[in-house]
């Protein structure tokens, strides 16, 4: 071997004087972050990308109710525990279930609230929730979600990723890679918080994980600077901030060049992005824009916080094009340690801060006529016991995380309106009739989105990765 020559061979040369040389390489790039590479299948404009067939749905919107929403107080009666409320649960039902904290032998515990039919569909709804009863024919409950994790950290990093682990891209940035964005001024990922608290699983429940970072979530606000950072400081013109842009543009470009990292052109994407977003943002992010009878419909209040400003913001950017938008309101966990998160105060005024607009989401959607091709999906991580936790002996009535069981809703494009699917046993404990995994219900929104969640991969350290990891299957029950 002629070691002199071998040398010369470096890893910079090959990337400039190959026909594969790093200008291809930046190409591939830059096309990627405009969803043009890697597509499913053919191009469609620019920004898009093709499903692999054709779609019911062309954007998600998801309302996660961070820390798990009561499924036996809002949407799966249980009257046999009215009969059995204050006994202590059979030992044969709990045995080897382990809990995040009760211990002993809890008491049974029946819903202090009242359900009733509604609509033509007769969906059965809970008192606290009385707008989404007058949406009832649009949704699809499922009342026999489950999950492998009972604490919320992992839970909600498991429902939004499809591992418990920290690390794997969320849906969000999934469907960026897979679909594209519509619209090139704003991102196609966008995350919304309202409640005291951020999600336990943090900025991995929107991250991207080893995709791009072009495709994880932007955090948006309703109120204030809508992405914070974005706007220019003081002394600082659009002009000014165009030629420091360019500059900073050109150096990574010679970088990008130099060393063919695709994230340098991430990068570039993404101060290109930030300098449209200056313009389109604060439009998008002005609520007092809209008709006060919208503003009545959501309960909305234009410059505070708040879950319904966010629900607003939500239809605001997906007629605007953004692909998936994600809203988590904290405050679900409803453990009744006291009186901040017991099922008799904490629970009722989660419902009605969230109640309102979330049927205002729908009812504003559709006869905007963008129901049709949205999907809309209401939850949480996991579900309730249906025993009082009784944590330290406390007096106030509460419930402790229940992996085995939960209850979601759907709504909009390719869901069947107006049906239950699934049940659990008389007590609430366990699933008795058609489970449905995390793993499902994420190839099920895959499916109405056109995409196959088999075939929509990404290979990282050698291996073929997708959101479903090596399960699920797509729920048919649930398709219109």
């Amino acid at each position: 071997m002629d070691i002199p020559k071998a040398r010369a061979a470096t890893r910079r040369w090959f990337l400039k004087q190959c026909s594969v040389g790093v200008g291809q390489l930046a190409l591939g790039a830059l096309l990627a972050r405009d969803g043009l590479a890697s597509a499913p299948s053919r191009t469609l404009a620019r920004g898009e990308r093709a499903p692999h067939f054709a779609p019911k749905a062309k954007r998600v919107l998801y309302l996660h109710m961070a820390g798990s929403p009561s499924q036996i107080d809002l949407l799966d009666a249980k009257p046999k525990l009215q009969e059995l409320n204050g006994e202590v649960v059979p030992e044969s039902l709990i045995a080897g279930e382990r809990f995040a904290f009760i211990s002993a032998s809890p008491k049974i515990l029946a819903s202090p609230y009242s359900f009733a039919r509604h609509g033509q569909s007769g969906q059965e709804i809970s008192e606290l929730l009385p707008h989404l009863a007058g949406v009832a024919d649009e949704l699809a409950i499922v009342r026999s979600m489950h999950t492998d994790q009972f604490n919320h950290g992992p839970a909600q990093i498991y429902m939004n990723t499809g591992h418990f682990r920290i690390g794997r891209p969320s849906m969000g940035a999934w469907l960026s890679y897979g679909l594209g964005s519509e619209n090139e001024d704003l991102p196609a990922f966008v995350v919304l918080l309202s409640g005291d608290f951020a999600p336990s699983g943090g900025s991995s429940c929107w991250g991207s994980g080893f995709l791009p970072t072009i495709h994880q979530g932007v955090r948006f606000r309703s109120y204030g600077d809508p992405v914070l950072f974005l706007s220019n400081p003081d002394g600082v013109d659009g002009a000014t901030r165009r030629r420091s842009i360019d500059a900073i543009n050109a150096l990574n470009t010679i970088q990008l060049e130099d060393v063919g990292d695709p994230e340098i052109a991430t990068r570039i994407a993404q101060y290109e992005m930030a300098f449209r977003m200056q313009t389109s943002v604060p439009e998008l992010q002005d609520l007092r824009s809209e008709p006060q009878a919208v503003l009545d419909l959501y309960g909305a209040e234009p410059g505070r916080p708040s879950f319904a400003n966010n629900c607003l913001l939500a239809r605001r950017l997906l007629e605007r094009g953004t692909r998936f938008v994600q809203i988590y309101h904290w405050g679900w966990d409803t453990h009744g340690s006291g009186p901040g998160d017991d099922i008799i105060k904490a629970l009722p005024e989660r419902c009605q801060e969230t109640d309102r607009a979330c049927a205002a989401l729908l009812i504003d959607l559709k006869r905007r006529g963008l129901l049709e091709d949205t999907l809309v999906v209401w939850g949480g991580e996991f579900g309730r016991t249906p025993m009082n936790e009784e944590r330290n002996g406390s007096t106030y009535l509460g419930r402790d995380h229940h992996r085995r069981c939960f209850t979601m809703w759907l709504a909009g494009a390719g869901i069947r309106p107006g049906i239950t699917i699934g049940a659990t046993d008389e007590l609430g404990y366990d699933i008795v009739e058609d489970p449905i995994s995390v793993n499902d219900l994420h190839a099920t929104m895959l499916h109405l989105l056109g995409l196959d969640h088999e075939k929509l991969v990404y290979r990282y350290q050698g291996r073929d990765f997708r959101l479903t990891d090596v399960a699920g299957v797509v729920v048919d029950k649930l398709l219109a």
